[in-house]
């Protein structure tokens, strides 16, 4: 056990002290406490810590009802208010210590209600519960109690594991996707090795679920209802900044989409407005940002790897056929060839790793004058925006939305310009990009 005085913030959820010389990363803590902590791990000159007593507690500190290493609730001891300004504090750390590039301001954080708030999210499961991870561990803990998902979701899957036999020799995981309006919920059966399918035939829909998809080795097929969900733009709440256009995206269970159901029309919105004139999707999902862009005039091509979403993007992205193309490949491949006709801003919205380094020279060799850079991993953004700005670019406009309250995860959309540019939008009339 140990007693030390946090410092501030990092990315990842700990809090950052010192201690005999050596740098100790604690969790559960929050900047200008004293507290107690056992270390959980050394390697070199670092620790890692658990909070254990706080000496003397921060006025945003605030009590925690459910178990706080449950999946979702590392900063569920903060205070919300002070949520936000610790993410627009580590955003700004990872700028100056990665990025190299100084804020001049502070980022604005969009907040998000803490309870209902997501759209997707895998249970794992295990005998007769189900839930998600304790951090570091895989330990199953109750969803409910995080406050995560709404109750009829949580109903709904738990009938669905009851009619399973508790999942015990089942099911793995079950992944559980909503629309925004929360009438349709598709859950996902990731099926164990070796384990019978005989509950899934002739299986009757459970009250509250629309379909239920069965993932096996030997394929993926659909035991009840139907294994699409479908959102229109009028039901994604927030206020469209950019005239938001009329558009409906369906997706299967499985798909990629925005987890947080408040949230998902502000970063749309976010990105319709900084995203003029021809354009370049990468990692464009099932066309949450192409399939708008599209719908509204605009010419442009959409590239998604993953297969599921992959189709899903097709299929949305027909009804625009001669504004949109789509490709279902890499986005490797994609930036490693040159576009006939050099778009006019680039959207990315890349997994947590961000951009491989073979994306960036890509992007580099485009010259595109714009990119807009969808980001959930500020430290990848930060390493990312350091090789732009090296290279002609410059950070027009950096703001933040907090997709995944209580965690140390936040979404940001950056976007670049090219110092050189005049940033002149071609006109929609001219020809896709290809």
């Amino acid at each position: 056990m140990i007693e030390i005085d946090i410092e501030r913030p990092v990315p990842g959820g700990d809090m950052m002290a010192r201690h005999e010389g050596r740098v100790v990363f604690v969790a559960g803590a929050l900047p200008g406490e004293r507290v107690r902590a056992v270390v959980t791990k050394r390697r070199g000159n670092v620790a890692w810590a658990q909070v254990r007593e706080v000496i003397t507690p921060s006025p945003d500190r605030r009590d925690v009802t459910s178990d706080p290493l449950c999946g979702g609730r590392t900063y569920a001891h903060i205070r919300y208010e002070r949520q936000l300004a610790i993410k627009a504090e580590v955003i700004a750390d990872a700028f100056r210590r990665i990025a190299k590039h100084p804020l001049e301001q502070p980022v604005p954080v969009v907040a998000s209600p803490e309870t209902g708030y997501r759209l997707r999210a895998r249970l794992h499961v295990d005998g007769a519960a189900f839930g998600f991870y304790r951090e570091g561990s895989h330990t199953v803990c109750a969803a409910g109690p995080t406050g995560q998902l709404t109750e009829a979701a949580l109903a709904a899957v738990g009938r669905l594991h009851a009619a399973l036999g508790k999942g015990a020799v089942v099911c793995t995981s079950m992944l559980v996707s909503e629309d925004t309006a929360g009438q349709a919920r598709v859950v996902t059966c990731a099926t164990r090795d070796g384990a019978t399918l005989d509950p899934f035939l002739g299986m009757t829909l459970p009250e509250g679920l629309t379909g239920v998809v069965v993932q096996a080795r030997k394929g993926e097929f659909i035991a009840a209802g139907s294994d699409q969900v479908v959102d229109h733009s009028r039901s994604l709440p927030g206020v469209a900044l950019a005239g938001r256009p009329s558009v409906t995206w369906a997706r299967r269970g499985a798909s990629f989409f925005q987890g947080n159901r408040f949230l998902a029309g502000a970063l749309l919105d976010r990105v319709l407005a900084a995203a003029h004139g021809r354009f370049v999707d990468l990692y464009a999902g099932v066309g949450l940002f192409a399939v708008s862009m599209a719908a509204r005039g605009q010419h442009g091509l959409a590239v998604e790897g993953d297969p599921t979403s992959a189709g899903d993007l097709a299929s949305n992205g027909e009804l625009y056929r001669e504004h949109l193309t789509t490709r279902a490949e890499s986005v490797e491949a994609a930036t490693a060839r040159t576009p006939d006709t050099r778009p006019d801003v680039v959207v990315v919205d890349p997994p947590r790793t961000g951009l491989s380094a073979d994306v960036v020279t890509g992007l580099l060799r485009w010259r595109t004058p714009r990119i807009v850079y969808v980001s959930c991993d500020v430290p990848t953004l930060a390493r990312d925006a350091q090789r732009l700005l090296a290279d002609s670019y410059r950070l027009s406009s950096l703001e933040a939305l907090d997709m995944f309250p209580n965690t140390p995860h936040v979404e940001c959309v950056a976007v670049f310009d090219r110092a050189a540019s005049t940033n002149a939008v071609n006109s929609d009339a001219d020809s896709p990009v290809r």
